[in-house]
């Protein structure tokens, strides 16, 4: 790989003189991410629940320390392997340093509440504000350090290299348009590109560009044009992404663990009673297993006909089976058969689980030459691929789907859902404009940029699912305040957007001078 071509920047060259510490154009990158407010305001973002004060959980800032970790022991595992040397040459390259700085940076656009409030968000961007791409937080982490952030040489985003930009593109595509064709037309789409089976016509799930930023995504990838497919991740991304699900499969079962949430019994009940019964549940029919959904079992049993049809270029029911029982022996049988109270027992057991799953998962990754559409070029070995994912049904089956946190998360979005519409009626008051925080104002007046550029050059970007193009000064004017009130609030941690709102309704007791936002 030609260094320079990987190194471009989006806008400009970096000149002479810089502030930047370091001598490496990618060690650079990384000290510019862990510099911006975008990174140390994630200390204050949920990562599954709110942590509440209490220290016990990951926040967004501590989960991208432990991905970055993770990518880079992964990334310098491959690079020492001489075998895989010309290959990941051909591919583009893998530098640990690219790996580690787009770690660092792929969840800055997460906004407050975890993904119940990328939910939220998306939900209002489509629909209140008529903006065809909606909200992403991997969009948004792209619009942080391309566009919004402001400590880069200059007052446009943080000038990356084309590396480290295109290693954050775990989703190289935007939601509807780019590129042409679309992944999500694909026979057997990429892991995210299809539409979501209860909004058609919507765009693909997930995507790591807006139609703003489509100029940066296509100049980040071009040092890779003919190496990789468009809508195919860097083998950098795809170290990245793995990092990320080895990361989340791990330390959110702890985190649940520490607190008292993830209990050994019904755990135990799920995981042995398929492992007893598992020729019977699968002599079910879909109907008499939707009739046993209260039975132990029922639900892993589900699981494995969705892998089986979802992931088919990977699963396998022997593979699946083996990883049940590791689970069940080393998470349910060891780690949550005591429950934890803080002993130097229980902390050696969270390292023994932590440092010994770690290790095996990032010992399976490989890369292959021709992976499936499903999978980018790095990838998990069968066995362990099977075990994150019955790693994370556990996370998903005993904590994500608890009514009481689904109580708690209610709550959470009827806050947001509150402050977006507080800003956007501060936004329409002809009387309070010379008021408005001057953050949204600058947004407003980006975002304005943004879509009368858009809208004048390439306004195909601009048409929703709708079929309806935007047109006229007018309509310009409110996808700008809507992307601005939806930037702004995605910029906030949980704290200062429950904030935010008691100030905006007249119930707070904080001074007026302290700081709501970055």
């Amino acid at each position: 790989m030609v260094d320079h071509l990987r190194q471009r920047e989006s806008r400009r060259d970096r000149g002479a003189g810089s502030a930047d510490l370091a001598a490496s154009p990618f060690r650079v990158d990384r000290d510019r991410i862990v510099a911006s407010p975008f990174f140390a305001r994630l200390g204050g973002v949920t990562q599954v629940v709110s942590a509440s004060g209490s220290g016990l959980l990951h926040n967004r800032l501590t989960h991208s320390l432990k991905v970055a970790q993770v990518g880079r022991a992964i990334a310098e595992r491959l690079v020492s392997d001489p075998d895989l040397a010309p290959l990941l040459e051909d591919l583009g390259g893998c530098d640990p340093d690219v790996v580690e700085a787009a770690a660092i940076a792929h969840d800055l656009g997460h906004p407050p509440f975890g993904h119940l409030g990328e939910q939220v968000l998306d939900r209002l961007a489509r629909h209140r504000f008529g903006l065809p791409d909606g909200f992403e937080g991997n969009a948004q982490s792209f619009r942080i350090v391309t566009t919004t952030d402001t400590r880069g040489p200059l007052a446009a985003g943080l000038d990356l290299t084309a590396a480290v930009r295109a290693a954050m593109l775990k989703y190289p595509w935007t939601r509807l348009s780019h590129p042409a064709p679309h992944p999500r037309d694909l026979p057997d789409p990429p892991r995210g590109a299809a539409e979501p089976r209860d909004a058609p016509g919507t765009g693909s799930s997930k995507f790591s560009a807006y139609v703003t930023e489509l100029d940066d995504l296509a100049q980040a990838r071009v040092p890779f044009d003919g190496r990789v497919e468009q809508w195919q991740q860097t083998v950098e991304a795809s170290v990245m992404d793995n990092a990320d699900d080895i990361a989340y499969a791990i330390h959110d079962l702890e985190d649940f663990h520490r607190i008292g949430v993830l209990q050994h019994a019904p755990v135990s009940a799920e995981l042995g009673q398929w492992e007893a019964e598992r020729a019977e549940f699968a002599a079910l029919d879909t109907a008499e297993l939707s009739a046993r959904q209260r039975k132990p079992g029922q639900s892993l049993e589900t699981l494995r006909r969705r892998l089986h049809t979802r992931d088919s270029w990977m699963f396998d029911d022997d593979a699946f089976a083996a990883a049940v029982s590791r689970v069940r022996a080393e998470l349910v049988d060891d780690l949550l058969a005591a429950p934890f109270d803080g002993s130097v027992a229980a902390e050696q057991a969270f390292g023994r689980f932590s440092s010994g799953w770690t290790a095996r998962l990032v010992a399976g990754v490989h890369v292959v030459a021709n992976p499936s559409t499903r999978s980018g070029h790095v990838l998990l070995g069968r066995r362990q691929w099977h075990e994150v994912q019955v790693l994370k049904f556990v996370h998903r089956r005993f904590v994500l789907l608890r009514p009481d946190l689904a109580l708690h998360q209610r709550g959470q979005a009827r806050l947001l859902t509150k402050l977006v519409e507080a800003l956007e009626q501060w936004l329409g008051d002809r009387y309070e404009a010379d008021r408005l925080p001057r953050r949204l104002h600058d947004l407003v007046e980006l975002a304005r940029v943004e879509y009368t550029d858009l809208a004048e050059h390439q306004p195909e970007t601009l048409i929703g699912a709708t079929g309806e193009a935007t047109r006229g000064p007018a309509a310009v004017s409110s996808l700008a305040k809507g992307r601005a009130v939806i930037d702004f609030v995605a910029s906030l941690t949980d704290a200062q957007a429950a904030s935010l709102l008691e100030a905006l309704s007249g119930r707070t007791g904080q001074f007026w001078s302290d700081a709501f936002v970055l």
